[in-house]
């Protein structure tokens, strides 16, 4: 079948554009059928995303960033309904900075190689998560982790990855404190809280390894929160939160939990963010769930 390809020439700083050529040449090489559309504004692709769905295309394609991917992503989810139902399939064409999917996933960076994976057509059940109104296939969080997001955003003299950890400093150096009400599946938290972080995939931010246990394919919430008091005290974990193993979860007073849902309410309010995104800069609620194996996928 024809793929519909969603191009954001705007990821990475406006680099996806040039990049998509080389990525243009590596599908018709691999001898993949396919219409490409390109956005012009934010919310562009989750619009394209759903017309796609309606048109008929199968497989929708993400030619961007982890941005790029979530609108695609919600686009396609609020065409169906994810309870019961399967999206349609899905594909990736990383062309962002961190690409923080496709490292998760352990998919190629490199354009001939993900090519030939989306002209094979093999596909794995990636799971589905829900925070509030908002789909993401990788991470969500509230706290400090997207009071970096806000920083970072704004932040124009750095780019890449050095834009995520000027800006994690930053945070740290803010010092924000929550107070939450947690509850899961078989478990509660009543407490201070400095970050509350929802993986479906270990690594954000291209860099921390915010969920590390995190498999996007167990049906589960990967889901670690935890409480600093000091900046001393955050600024400690820093380092940790950037390994896999030997990692932040190991330090006091930071837990970690498997569930399929997850309520939290907060006294003081918060910035949120799913796959990057911003939801808000001032959410005092958020119910996360999950929809286990919904979006068929195209992997080797």
């Amino acid at each position: 079948m024809t793929a519909k390809i969603i191009l954001n020439p705007y990821a990475a700083r406006w680099k996806a554009r040039s990049r998509w050529a080389q990525a243009e040449v590596a599908l018709n090489v691999a001898g993949v059928d396919f219409e490409m559309v390109s956005s012009e504004r934010r919310g562009d692709c989750s619009k394209l995303a759903m017309q796609a769905v309606l048109d008929g295309f199968s497989p929708i394609i993400a030619a961007g960033g982890d941005g790029t991917i979530s609108e695609v992503i919600n686009g396609m989810a609020e065409s169906v309904d994810p309870a019961r139902e399967s999206l349609v399939t899905f594909g990736l064409i990383p062309l962002g900075t961190a690409n923080d999917l496709a490292n998760n996933l352990n998919l190629p960076l490199d354009y001939n190689e993900m090519a030939r994976i989306i002209a094979a057509g093999h596909t794995r059940p990636l799971d589905l998560c829900r925070v509030n109104e908002r789909y993401f296939v990788n991470n969500a969080a509230l706290g400090l982790e997207p009071t970096v997001t806000v920083i970072q955003k704004d932040i124009q003299l750095l780019k890449g990855i050095p834009r995520y950890l000027y800006a994690a400093l930053k945070g740290i150096w803010r010092n924000q404190q929550w107070d939450v009400e947690m509850t899961w599946d078989d478990g509660e938290y009543n407490g201070p809280a400095t970050l509350i972080s929802v993986g479906n995939g270990a690594i954000t931010g291209g860099l921390f390894y915010m969920a590390p246990h995190a498999v996007p394919f167990d049906g589960k919430l990967t889901v670690v929160y935890g409480h600093r008091a000091s900046r001393r005290a955050l600024l400690r974990l820093l380092p940790r939160a950037m390994k896999a193993e030997g990692s932040y979860l190991e330090e006091d007073d930071i837990f970690e939990i498997d569930a399929t849902r997850l309520s939290v309410k907060l006294k003081q309010p918060s910035p949120a963010h799913a796959d990057g995104e911003l939801l808000s800069e001032n959410i005092t609620e958020a119910y996360f769930q999950i929809y286990p194996g919904r979006v068929p996928i195209l992997m080797p």
